[in-house]
């Protein structure tokens, strides 16, 4: 499809149509992305304020064929957040749409505008005395219209599930112009074909989220977290199977990280405390969140008691206070940092299923270890089957050292994956950087299906082009 860039008389138009502060300067945060894979470009950035505004911009570049790049909190770790090509886009940021429309307590929902905070909905909530249960390391610059469009993941998936199990209804611009009224609270609705569940993880290819009625749950009475090392991920799966067996769905989240989390950590930020003197090969950071007359401190003891007697873990710490707790946490999301300084050769956002994760990570390692020498940093949401399976140099080498190397590596990481039954985007989506892989391992009939409803919707292709779908000319 023939797109068209930023004209004199596009951007004229959009000026007599759109308040003055609608337009801001095209700063290099709107050009880049957090891992430096991507350049993008800009004709112009607008901040709408209102979603009779966005419809305002989205119906004129329509009818000028002017590609729109939907741009939340430019976290996005697959570039689907930046034009890498010629063609100088509209970057359409939500930042000034921060407005908590209404909340509802006793309904346990939160009406957000799409440019609030993941943070600042998770304290909108407090306020509330619930939780708003997605939580990502990137929560206090990421925005909820994006972790919507990319149905974000984290560390809640476990009891809570994904962006998608969150939301209840959405507000959204179509690329015609037009306003799907659509933040129903509504627990049950069975109206047709569900446009809310396609907005969402679309990655701004269908539409532009501006609002979302959001699910809150109560606030556990009583919160514990401890760390326990473990001898092998398959200690770990039982051990998890052992704690929801004792716990039911007490437990919040439970994540594994190996020893070169603690390495990368001790090389890259020294200042974070690490939980053990002598980091185990695996350990996993398990959070419970129960119910008010239960003690989680006494359910974590229980546990690994029991786990220490049948013989999957060998050491263990429950923090003993607040501060312990963010202690305990701050390992975990400091890892990715961690991953950036030191400069991964490939990075991979995996799912298998859960049974398989022991052997993935085996023949994983073998795969790599194959190619040279490296260091592997596997770590992740093991309770939903999620991994970060990184591939990182020695040291004395950098990853420009291996760029010949990353695409084989990749290669044999996904087609690995595949062959399991896995997903080469678990939580982080396709964006720009996994278009590729969405064709090599898509089953046609839903690649077929995927295509047909972006063309439907957006028949002119205006929307995020060169995202989740390649772009055709």
């Amino acid at each position: 499809m023939s797109l068209s860039p930023v004209t004199e008389a596009v951007e004229k138009d959009l000026r007599a149509r759109l308040p003055a502060q609608t337009f801001c300067a095209p700063e290099p945060r709107f050009l880049e992305e957090p891992r430096g894979r991507y350049a993008g470009s800009a004709g112009l950035v607008l901040a709408p304020r209102t979603a009779a505004e966005v419809a305002t911009i989205l119906e004129r570049c329509n009818a000028a064929r002017v590609p729109v790049i939907p741009y939340g909190g430019g976290t996005g770790l697959v570039g689907g957040q930046v034009a890498d090509g010629d063609l100088a886009p509209v970057i359409l940021t939500l930042e000034r749409m921060t407005t908590i429309r209404a909340v509802y307590p006793d309904e346990n929902v939160l009406v957000a505008e799409a440019g609030v905070t993941l943070a600042d909905v998770q304290r909108a909530a407090a306020d509330l005395d619930r939780l708003f249960p997605l939580s990502l390391a990137s929560e206090g610059s990421a925005r909820i219209g994006g972790n919507l469009a990319t149905n974000a993941g984290g560390t809640g998936v476990l009891r809570y599930g994904n962006a998608r199990d969150l939301c209840l209804g959405l507000e959204a611009v179509l690329p015609d112009g037009q306003i799907w009224h659509g933040l129903s609270r509504l627990r049950k609705d069975n109206t047709g074909y569900d446009l809310k569940n396609l907005l969402i993880g679309s990655e701004g290819t269908l539409g532009v989220i501006t609002a979302a009625a959001l699910k809150l749950v109560p606030r556990p009475a009583g919160e514990g977290t401890a760390v326990i090392a473990v001898p092998s991920p398959q200690a770990a799966l039982q051990l998890l199977s052992l704690a929801r067996t004792q716990l039911g769905e007490g437990v919040s989240a439970f994540e594994l990280i190996h020893r070169t989390g603690f390495d990368f950590l001790s090389e890259t930020l020294p200042e974070i405390r690490h939980p053990f003197a002598t980091p185990p090969e695996w350990c996993v950071l398990i959070e419970l969140g129960l119910a008010k007359g239960l003690d989680p401190e006494m359910a974590l003891a229980t546990l690994f008691e029991a786990a220490l007697a049948a013989g999957l873990a060998s050491d263990g710490l429950i923090a003993q206070s607040q501060t312990q707790r963010a202690q305990f946490w701050s390992v975990r999301e400091h890892i990715p940092e961690a991953n950036r300084r030191i400069g991964s050769v490939s990075s991979h956002d995996i799912s298998v299923p859960l049974g398989a994760i022991a052997e993935f990570i085996a023949r994983a390692g073998e795969a790599v270890a194959a190619r040279g020498a490296f260091r592997i940093n596997c770590f992740g949401h093991v309770g939903d089957g999620n991994l970060h399976y990184n591939v990182f140099p020695v040291p004395g080498k950098t990853r420009a050292d291996h760029q010949h190397q990353r695409e084989e590596i990749k290669r044999a990481i996904h087609d690995l994956v595949h062959e399991m039954g896995g997903s080469v985007s678990a939580e982080h989506g396709v964006g720009r950087l996994k278009v590729s892989d969405l064709e090599r391992y898509g089953d046609p009939a839903k690649l077929a299906a995927i295509r047909a409803i972006k063309t439907a919707l957006d028949p002119q292709g205006i929307m995020n082009p060169g995202a989740v779908l390649r772009q055709l000319t």
